[in-house]
């Protein structure tokens, strides 16, 4: 490796998005009773919503540390790899961000996984995987839990497959208008 070469890399002028911040990680765990009483119990993370096996199978747990929804969310490992990483997440400030970052994805050939809405946590992503193959996710709005420390019920989540789609019907609260509309691919 080139490390002086690698130390000059940085972000190029005129991309049309900036990340903000890493948002969460999503990890595949063996145990998913154990390890939500572990990030419970001993690191002092909250529960926000869990999916039963109906929902997803082996089924899944969102924790917060904040008022983001979910800090940490975990899978149940299902056969191989086993556990690890599911994805890690990043944030934008803004719809119109998600949107350009899509269009972004697109002109360097990068493989969209899903784009749109997801349940829990409600935020209109992009999802794609890196040149190793590591599961992505650049998202805009997740819910913020109040002072109740309630989660938005799930008959409110509205997960769909598309930005278009997001964008037409948001959630409630949610404001998905775009500056000059929804723009051409």
């Amino acid at each position: 490796m080139d490390t002086d070469a690698v130390a000059g890399l940085a972000r190029p002028a005129g991309l049309p998005f900036r990340i903000s911040r890493i948002g969460h990680v999503a990890l595949h765990v063996r145990d998913l009773p154990r390890a939500a009483r572990f990030y419970t119990e001993v690191l002092g993370f909250q529960v926000s919503d869990v999916y039963g096996d109906a929902m997803i199978p082996g089924g899944a747990v969102f924790l917060r540390c904040n008022t983001d929804h979910h800090g940490i969310a975990l899978f149940r490992a299902e056969g191989e790899p086993g556990p690890g990483l599911h994805h890690v997440a990043f944030e934008v400030a803004t719809l119109a961000e998600v949107v350009r970052v899509r269009d972004h994805l697109r002109r360097h050939a990068v493989p969209i996984t899903f784009e749109g809405r997801r349940r829990a946590g409600c935020q209109i992503a992009v999802e794609f995987r890196d040149p190793d193959g590591h599961w992505l996710e650049i998202y805009w709005n997740i819910d913020q839990i109040g002072s109740d420390g309630r989660a938005r019920p799930a008959e409110e989540w509205k997960g769909v497959p598309s930005l278009e789609q997001a964008i037409a019907d948001p959630v409630r609260g949610q404001d998905t208008s775009l500056p000059g509309g929804f723009p051409a691919p």
